[in-house]
């Protein structure tokens, strides 16, 4: 694997360790540029994984913790891509509308091809898919899991 690029890596502290997401401008810029945004204001900071479904995904990013919210931005065009929903994938969440992703997205635990080209896959777990596989489950989850703290790796002082 290439070294990581320092501006398009997500490092996410959870209440069960760290993970490294290196994030895909070349699949995804308007999503990355929007997670990196909300990532340096702090937004994710603190918020649950609030569905979490055994053998499918992880998701996080809503500030209500219940999946009905986003951040004060507009919603994303979808940029929906080629590459394939597999465990550690990363990808935006969204209603039934293709446009409507925000600040929701999901970890893949195991593959799920089903969503390919209809979800905005913009990056994938390079460190600490340990850590996501022991998020508690449900839907919604009882004393859920959260993400401490969000930060874009080049910010982060070494």
């Amino acid at each position: 694997m290439s070294a990581l690029d320092p501006e398009n890596t997500l490092v996410i502290e959870t209440t069960q360790g760290k993970v490294v997401i290196a994030m895909r401008p070349d699949l995804a810029p308007g999503h990355v540029d929007h997670i990196k945004k909300l990532a340096r204001e702090g937004f994710y900071d603190g918020i649950v994984f609030h569905r979490v479904i055994e053998g499918f995904m992880a998701q996080t990013g809503c500030p209500h913790g219940t999946g009905t919210g986003g951040s004060k931005y507009p919603d994303l065009k979808q940029e929906f891509n080629a590459e394939p929903h597999v465990r550690g994938t990363a990808s935006m969440a969204r209603a039934m509308n293709p446009n409507s992703a925000n600040s929701q997205f999901f970890i893949c635990f195991d593959d799920a091809r089903f969503l390919d080209r209809q979800y905005t896959v913009w990056g994938k777990v390079v460190e600490g898919m340990e850590n996501v596989d022991k998020i508690k489950r449900g839907e919604p989850v009882k004393n859920p899991d959260k993400m401490i703290s969000v930060k874009v790796m080049a910010d982060i002082a070494g």
